[in-house]
């Protein structure tokens, strides 16, 4: 389980506090498969990087229980200067995983062939989220945290990432940030709305769903 205890989440800007977070007190399960929609800027982001630790409230705590991923679409992690392979050794060992089938998995399912061996700065866009996202799926995680990275790379790898991810959650938790109803419906079985500073739980996916086509997507 994440337990968000007395929660606030703001920036002081030149034009005044933008609030993120207002005081929240939730417990979002980590065994289901989670959605979390909200509009552009709402900050689904900053709260993805609150729950991972890599970012920390202005209030409250945020208590983890299991072994939660990296946000996956942060890119965050990785080093540019070193090659692909030298990230993963890197990784695999802070996470004390088997680098010779880390290794196997990442260089079937990312498909970047040869850059494996090239520094990161060489690499575009896609190519780096298509390591990070095949680095965290060789990981055996309780809980992936994604932020928007269903999407990545052409169909025949978008179709091999929803494979992967219907694998994962029959063992682990998913808690996927979107600002699109279709991922969610198409991964998630509950829902979180951020809106307007309040996160609000649905149990049923589609219930979620209707408030945020209702609250947030059309204002």
């Amino acid at each position: 389980m994440i337990h968000l205890i007395n929660v606030e989440k703001y920036y002081d800007t030149d034009v005044g506090r933008r609030v993120i977070l207002n005081k929240t007190n939730l417990s979002i399960p980590t065994h289901r498969r989670v959605g979390l929609l909200g509009r552009n800027g709402a900050g689904k982001t900053t709260l993805l990087r609150l729950i991972s630790g890599v970012e920390r409230p202005n209030r409250g705590k945020i208590v983890r229980k299991g072994n939660m991923s990296w946000p996956l679409g942060l890119g965050g992690g990785l080093h540019p200067e070193l090659t692909g392979l030298e990230n993963i050794r890197f990784i695999t060992k802070l996470y004390d995983a088997d680098l010779s089938t880390v290794i196997q998995f990442v260089e079937e399912f990312s498909e970047i062939g040869e850059y494996l061996k090239m520094p990161l700065r060489l690499y575009s866009q896609g190519m780096r989220s298509r390591l990070m996202f095949g680095l965290s799926l060789a990981i055996d995680f309780d809980c992936y945290l994604i932020d928007e990275l269903v999407g990545v790379g052409d169909r025949f790898f978008r179709e091999k990432s929803k494979k992967a991810f219907t694998d994962r959650a029959d063992r682990s938790g998913l808690l996927i940030v979107s600002h699109n109803e279709k991922t969610v419906k198409d991964y998630c079985e509950h829902a979180l709305v951020l809106y307007e500073g309040i996160l609000v739980p649905f149990d049923d996916v589609d219930d979620g769903i209707a408030f945020y086509l209702k609250n947030c997507e059309l204002r």
